[in-house]
């Protein structure tokens, strides 16, 4: 998918596949409102950050609709990164040196929103980074506008270990992507284990980009782990569990939250991920959750609206509408004053798509341990655990 550099809110989410729109702004037919507008540094190509891209969209109409903004209207304009640092560096620093752009939000690069951290800081933009690695929002003394929405791998680790001791696990082999959230998952998972009592037979990297696994996994498997714990991206994840069943591994499979994809897992995956246990939050299973809750309906209700819209549903998608909506909680009260923002996103508090969100001025990262839970595989599609 083609990400449009510049996408205003009142173009149809269609357009986001639409090339044309590359290098141009669209009228947001907002009358006599004020436009604030959200620069978002996302990453063409990207999976990932499609989901975002659509997710932003869709959550930018819906705030636009509600009216919730008074005399403001949101819009959003798109920048490609190509998933590169350098690229992303770029489009943050044109971004915040427009004195349109409010607020910004980048996507699953933890590269580009760890490079761009001094920027961000220097120029005073206040951002919401959606990638994974925890360096995005730490040391929080040189984040100061930096904020982070989606799981860390400290509770991330900690949930799969709880789960590991609880099935009586004694030995684990780890796969885990060659980036700076897998290198950073490895060091917590590993530390966490040992706390535990649990003995990790190996631990091998894999390349961000692989697209065959089997020697790596094998390897893993060779040892007769209890459990192989995959710490990678949602392709590799799946393909690390196709490589376990032609290996005839016998023991339990778990992924990480960053092996979130879709909601449903590819065709060709389904045997091999079938009884798999993945740590994430209830949204790819939502079907599974009572709306006991006004948030729990919120979240059954954006999940139907993403699903109308576009077909199917993405796991990432909560963070990037929880994001948008951080945001237009700040607008509603000060307007697009930057550092008024930046003040009202590191107290924030909200029970959001995603699940519980709490920002303070010791803690950027938003998302609450208790958001994460444990997931199974079955027939093909995410199902609550419990």
């Amino acid at each position: 998918m083609r990400l449009p550099r510049r996408l205003t809110a009142s173009v149809a989410a269609s357009a986001l596949v639409v090339t044309a729109l590359a290098g141009c702004d669209s009228d947001s037919g907002s009358g006599d409102k004020t436009d604030i507008v959200i620069g978002a540094d996302l990453a063409s190509g990207s999976a990932m950050d499609a989901a975002y891209a659509r997710a932003l969209q869709l959550r930018v109409e819906q705030v636009n609709a509600s009216g919730e903004l008074g005399n403001y209207n949101l819009v959003l304009r798109i920048q490609d990164n190509r998933s590169d640092p350098t690229s992303s560096l770029r489009n943050i620093s044109t971004l915040a040196d427009d004195p349109q752009i409010a607020a910004i939000i980048s996507g699953g690069c933890s590269e580009c929103a760890v490079g761009a951290a001094k920027t961000i800081n220097d120029k005073r933009v206040p951002t919401i980074a959606l990638a994974p690695a925890e360096e995005v929002a730490n040391p929080v003394e040189s984040r100061r506008y930096l904020f982070k929405l989606g799981p860390n791998a400290s509770d991330s680790a900690a949930t799969l270990v709880s789960e590991l001791v609880r099935t009586g696990t004694k030995k684990v082999a780890l796969l885990y992507s060659d980036d700076l959230y897998g290198k950073g998952g490895r060091s917590r998972m590993v530390t966490q284990l040992a706390n535990a009592g649990i003995k990790v037979t190996n631990q091998l990297p894999v390349k961000p980009t692989a697209t065959d696994v089997t020697q790596t996994v094998g390897t893993l498997t060779d040892a007769e782990p209890d459990a192989l714990v995959v710490w990678t991206g949602p392709d590799q994840a799946t393909l690390a569990a196709s490589s376990a069943k032609v290996a005839r591994f016998a023991g339990r499979i778990y992924f990480d939250a960053a092996a979130a994809g879709d909601l449903f897992l590819p065709q060709e995956a389904a045997a091999a991920t079938n009884n798999t246990t993945m740590v994430f939050t209830q949204i790819l299973a939502i079907d599974d959750v009572v709306a006991t809750t006004p948030a729990k309906s919120a979240r059954k209700q954006w999940f139907r609206d993403y699903t109308s819209r576009y077909g199917s549903y993405s796991g990432v998608a909560s963070f990037g509408a929880d994001a948008v909506s951080l945001i237009a909680d700040a607008v509603a009260r000060v307007g697009g004053d930057r550092r008024q923002i930046r003040d009202i996103l590191e107290t924030s508090q909200t029970d959001g798509l995603s699940g519980p969100i709490r920002l303070t001025p010791d803690n950027h990262s938003g998302l609450m341990p208790q958001a994460l839970t444990l997931l199974v595989a079955r027939s093909g599609r995410w199902r609550l655990l419990s």
